[in-house]
């Protein structure tokens, strides 16, 4: 089992108007893998959490896309008052301790470093790493590097 087997049994729950049961499941979550992941985000088809998703973090109102890979101690969520969180497009590896805060884009076929911190827009086909994240690398596609 994986944190995101019990969260598409959540976000099942949560469509189909079983909040309480939504909510128990998340706790699960929370208890099993130290990890807060809301029923009320939303992750891609084909999306997974490398290491069983161990202490990921996100948003509630983010947006995962289709077929990434996160890796363990990932958060994607906002930045202090702001209220805007990330959009992360498909086929995106986040690296181990990645953080991707605030009202920022990552487009589609990026590598995000292990303990990169983005804080700006990530151009689709870009890797980048570091403390503010930079770019390293354009023109890459993820099935490169996983």
């Amino acid at each position: 089992m994986n944190a995101i087997s019990l969260y598409r049994l959540e976000r099942t729950f949560y469509l189909h108007h079983l909040e309480s049961a939504a909510k128990f499941i998340q706790g699960i979550i929370f208890l099993l893998y130290n990890s807060f992941i809301p029923y009320t985000c939303q992750i891609g088809q084909g999306t997974t959490f490398a290491y069983k998703g161990m202490g990921v973090v996100i948003h509630s109102k983010a947006k995962i896309g289709k077929n990434c890979i996160i890796a363990q101690q990932v958060t994607v969520g906002g930045r202090s008052k702001i209220p805007e969180v990330p959009v992360i497009g498909d086929n995106v590896y986040l690296g181990a301790g990645a953080k991707v805060l605030g009202d920022i884009n990552i487009g589609d076929e990026c590598v995000i470093g292990a303990n990169a911190v983005v804080i700006k827009n990530v151009e689709s086909g870009c890797s980048v790493a570091g403390v503010p994240a930079k770019v390293i690398k354009r023109g890459i596609k993820m099935r490169d590097y996983v």
